[in-house]
């Protein structure tokens, strides 16, 4: 009997699924897209209809060569591949590279098993998807397979062509009126567009100056209860925050405060429900591992493919541990629910688990609510029990995930909120009538932040009743300016693209990677995003001459067009067309009218070889000095780089020189000798700051909790 051929992505994929298949399959993995369009041409007919020109690329073709010779012998061809639109045009590529039955299973020309009277059989291919690579759900695939979603292959495909377009046509306009090596595309630099924003508002920005009043106060007769209350009224309005404008109007209020008489005016007791979080998507997932555990987006995503796709667990062996990352989806299974509410009560107790489950509905604009959000496979397995199998960034990134799920399914914090008005009465009877607001708060149950850590300080005041006595021990005028818009971090920038309707779960994170790897943006020592001087120009020159490109507005209505494509409500060619051809005649003619934006700088340097002041130049990597009398002279240099900075700690190794501060390619701060390369020593501690003691098994778990708060 032959076998059954199930076709995955990736190797790890294809050894976590053949743990749950017996011996009538055989797994194999195509290792990503096995078709795509040339790197070398357009690869796009425009005069045919925008029909894309796909190849098999060098490095596909020795594992395109081994599944054909696998699909020859099958039975039945299985293509399990990613549940999202990528996942199905590589499913498609599939059956179109190793010539199976089309999507509509019309027979393929291929060769065939053999049927006992001697013909050839056409191999039954079917295409399965599932949330996550676990036994139960893998069996139910394999019960329930389909046709491929052709809707969905042509909303991946006519992304990819307009990407291809914009891509292939914008690039060499830069490298011509730029520099060479720069590239642009639709979501790439509506990203850089809002890091260029922020970065101007930040320039544009003045602080403005403002004072806030704060009394230091006790109960009459126990002077041990003291509190603080913060100016809130003045002749009962509510001030707002630049009612106090300078130092002057500030004093001005702690004089008439003097000799003043302070009671209770009011006070009110509540209770306040802090809600849970909900399960992850790949945008929250994202943000909020930069946010914890400080990983970038295509780090959290690596980690996470690991994760879903399978880690060994000792005897278990490859177990697939989070269902599917990239999602836009909050719905969570059943069987998951029930699951996490029979852990939570024999982790936490009776009273942390819900009595029905808690469902959160998706807010995100075309989300696919098929899929689920990011949760654990199997909730009982919590990250205490694999941590031994796990690298430390995958255990991390799995506790994140872990807690979020189960804090999801947990009862809300509940806390008493307090909130006391003072009344301070002047002794000159003239003088403005101020109202103080001091606020408290006092956990009663933890709730789901017993999984969740987050900080939660109890600010507890002192028993008052209204119209007691207040003595005061001190009047503190405060100073405060604004501050600017912070820069975006890769997490605020993802969800401000969100937010917007632009890009995709599957998109946020080559996108981020793209714009840096290009030297469009770069990364402040708060790790933050701010455009570099070529960021700028290219993003100047877009915004004048396309700015349909770097519309926010207009990239979200291609991201809404994508979806109605992937629905069936519409056909993507005629899309397209809407799009390039005014995009196309545009472009021919700012060919001849744009003017040249090289970032070059002049210095007082003259060339060495032919005498011409030497410029400071732009490339793609950097700035270097070059001589003004390019082409004629092809003078070059690096730039003089700046003496690295010392910690005043002499090198352990040779002891001669300091250690110093050091760069990777990657700007990650490293220290190293400064005698380097004739001595190699480096850490990535830094030597200014004490070793770090041992930390004992029993302060592990509070040391932990704190890290993760911060």
């Amino acid at each position: 009997m032959a076998k059954q051929l199930v076709i995955v992505e990736s190797p790890a994929k294809a050894r976590t699924i053949s743990r749950f298949l017996g011996k009538d399959f055989v797994v194999e993995s195509s290792y990503g897209h096995i078709r795509d369009l040339p790197r070398s041409k357009l690869g796009v007919d425009v005069e045919n209809n925008f029909a894309p020109q796909y190849i098999i690329p060098t490095k596909s073709r020795k594992q395109v060569n081994l599944l054909k010779k696998e699909a020859a012998k099958a039975g039945r061809i299985i293509l399990a591949t990613d549940e999202d639109r990528e996942g199905e045009a590589i499913a498609w590529h599939l059956v179109q590279a190793l010539d199976l039955n089309d999507s509509n299973q019309q027979p393929a020309t291929s060769n065939q098993p053999e049927t006992g009277n001697g013909k050839r059989e056409t191999p039954k291919v079917e295409r399965i998807v599932f949330h996550e690579i676990t036994e139960s759900a893998i069996a139910e695939a394999l019960k329930n397979p389909r046709d491929i979603d052709l809707k969905r292959v042509d909303a991946q495909q006519a992304r990819r062509v307009l990407d291809r377009l914009v891509g292939y046509s914008l690039s060499p306009f830069l490298w011509k009126k730029v520099i060479r090596g720069l590239s642009a595309g639709r979501v790439q630099s509506v990203a850089v567009r809002l890091i260029v924003e922020r970065e101007r508002e930040i320039q544009a920005f003045k602080p403005q100056e403002y004072w806030t009043i704060e009394a230091e106060l006790h109960p009459a007769k126990r002077a041990k209860e003291k509190f603080f209350a913060r100016l809130a009224k003045v002749n009962s309005e509510t001030l707002d925050k630049f009612a106090i404008k300078n130092d002057a109007e500030a004093k001005s209020v702690v004089g008439n405060l003097e000799g003043a008489r302070w009671n209770v005016a009011s006070m009110e007791k509540r209770a306040v429900a802090k809600k849970p979080p909900a399960p992850f998507t790949t945008s929250t997932l994202q943000q909020e591992a930069f946010r914890r555990l400080g990983f970038g987006a295509r780090q959290t995503m690596r980690f996470a493919q690991q994760l879903y796709e399978g880690v060994e667990l000792g005897t278990e062996g490859s177990t697939g541990l989070i269902t599917y990352m990239r999602t836009d989806s909050m719905n969570l299974s059943e069987e998951s629910l029930a699951r996490a509410r029979a852990v939570i009560g024999e982790l936490f107790g009776k009273n942390y688990a819900l009595p029905s489950p808690r469902r959160f509905k998706t807010k995100t604009k075309g989300a696919q609510e098929a899929h689920e959000a990011v949760r654990p496979t199997d909730p009982g397995r919590t990250p205490a029990s694999i941590k031994q199998y796990l690298d430390r960034y995958q255990y991390r990134l799995y506790d994140l995930i872990w807690r979020r799920f189960m804090a999801s399914q947990m009862p809300e914090a509940l806390f008493e909120a307090s909130t006391v008005d003072i009344a301070a009465k002047a002794a000159d009877p003239t003088a403005p009538e101020y109202l103080f607001r001091a606020s408290g708060q006092t956990m009663k149950f933890d709730g789901f932040l017993a999984v969740w850590l987050a900080k939660t300080e109890d600010i507890i005041l002192p028993e008052l009743a209204k119209d007691e006595l207040l003595a005061l021990d001190d009047v503190l005028p405060n100073q405060h300016f604004t501050e600017p818009p912070p820069r975006f971090s890769e997490a605020s920038l993802i969800k401000a693209l969100e937010e917007a309707g632009i890009g995709r779960p599957s998109t946020y994170a080559p996108t981020l990677a793209t714009i840096q790897d290009r030297n469009y943006v770069e990364k402040d020592e708060a790790k933050r995003l701010k455009p570099t001087e070529i960021g700028f120009i290219v993003n100047d020159l877009l915004v004048e001459h396309f700015p349909e490109i770097v519309d926010i507005q207009f990239t979200a209505k291609m991201e809404e067009e994508f979806d109605e494509i992937a629905e069936g409500k519409r056909e993507w060619q005629p899309i397209i067309r809407e799009f390039y051809e005014p995009f196309a005649k545009r472009l021919a003619e700012k060919y001849d009218v744009v003017e040249k934006r090289t970032p070059d700088e002049t210095t007082d340097q003259v060339c060495d070889k032919c005498g011409k002041p030497m410029v400071i130049k732009y490339g793609r990597f950097g700035k270097f000095l070059a001589c003004s009398g390019f082409p004629d002279c092809k003078n070059a240099k690096p730039l003089a780089k700046e003496p690295p900075k010392s910690t005043g700690v002499k090198c352990p190794e040779c002891g001669e020189a300091d250690i110093v501060e050091r760069r990777t390619r990657k700007k990650r701060l490293f220290f190293g000798c400064a005698r380097y390369p004739d001595c190699k020593y480096a850490t990535w501690a830094d030597p200014r700051k004490p070793a770090r003691p041992a930390v004992l098994p029993e302060e592990k778990k509070e040391e932990k909790a704190e890290s993760e708060e911060e």
